[in-house]
Order: structure tokens, then sequence, then C-alpha cells
């Protein structure tokens, strides 16, 4: 694959959409349409930025979840904490605020921080980072009116049951896999 050239074809309010065309491996011209939170001055740009943080947050060995309405989805979905790095704040005052936007809390311990990662590597070069921290405080609503979130810990039991009935992100639904153990609904066979 090789890429030919690359068009800016919107510029929203919070993303750029840009049409990459490539030499396919057949050697047949190729459309690609991704969206950025940046602007993309050229090929070696793309996927530079890291935009901002999922947080993994416990609690006495609870795990973070927040039930929130995503627009983009039209429903209610469980999800991590997140949010986008402001202007001149580190990742960490990041990770702190959205926590306590979202739900309240404050960060306790930060206990790893992951390298940056595609946050949706099918139609976008938004990259974010990773932190699994200890939380702390009572859970009060922070949030804008354009946000419903409700924010609570869970047992493994019982994010063993969300994940048997709920949707969750993608990244939402590993980090609960891997909090709640080796679920036995995972041994059933594929519908």
């Amino acid at each position: 694959m090789k890429l030919l050239h690359m068009e800016k074809v919107k510029d929203g309010k919070y993303l750029k959409n840009y049409e990459l065309t490539y030499q396919n491996k057949a050697g047949h011209e190729k459309k690609y349409e991704i969206v950025s939170r940046h602007e993309i001055s050229g090929p070696e740009a793309i996927g530079q930025h890291v935009s901002g943080v999922s947080i993994v947050a416990f609690h006495e060995e609870k795990m973070l979840l927040l039930r929130e309405f995503r627009m983009g989805v039209n429903r209610f979905v469980y999800n991590l904490c997140a949010g986008m790095i402001n202007e001149g704040e580190s990742l960490e005052e990041c990770l702190q605020r959205e926590l306590y936007e979202e739900t309240g809390l404050s960060v306790k311990k930060i206990h790893s921080i992951l390298p940056p990662s595609f946050a949706a590597v099918a139609f976008s070069d938004v990259k974010t980072r990773i932190a699994f921290v200890e939380a702390e405080g009572n859970f009060e609503d922070h949030t804008s009116e354009n946000e419903q979130i409700t924010a609570d810990f869970y047992t493994k039991e019982e994010v063993r049951e969300l994940l048997e009935t709920e949707e969750f992100s993608s990244r939402a639904q590993i980090a609960a896999y891997f909090f709640a153990g080796n679920p036995s609904f995972l041994k059933q066979p594929v519908v």
C-alpha cells in the first residue's frame, strides 16, 4: 500500500475529515476516508498527536464503569472515564480533571499509564493513553448539560453480569473482561 495523495474535505468544529488516495497491492487506486481531532499537515503527521486518556479506575477491589448516553450511537453504553487533553495540560492533570468531572472522584494513586494507542484505527488517527488508577472520594455530577453519565463501582461478579447483558465501548469491554477474570459465558459456543 502506498499513499499517493491526501486532501482535507471538511473542517468541522471537533473533527477534520480527510480523503486519502492509496495505490493498493494490485496497483489500483483506493480512496479512503479518515477523521482526526487535529490538523494533519501531511502524511508523516497522521497519527502523531496524542489526544486524550482513558481511565481504568479501581477502589477496594471494584472497578469503575460509567453508564453514559453516547450521541454517536444514540444509546447508553458502559464506558471508561475518558477525555481530551486541554492545551497546556499534562496527561496527569487531564486524567485527574476528567475523573473529577465525570464522577466527582479523585485520583488516589496512578499505577500505570500505557504508551499511546489508536482509539479507532479503522477510521481515525486519534491516539490516546490508558491509565490505571486507584480512585477515592464520593460520586458527584460535574458533567456538562450535553453529558448524561451515571458512575459506579462494580464487583467482579457484577461486571460478569454486565458483560452478558449490556453494551460497552470496546476499551471498557476488554478492561471489564480482564478485571472479571474468565467469565463462564465466554466458554459457551459462539452463535
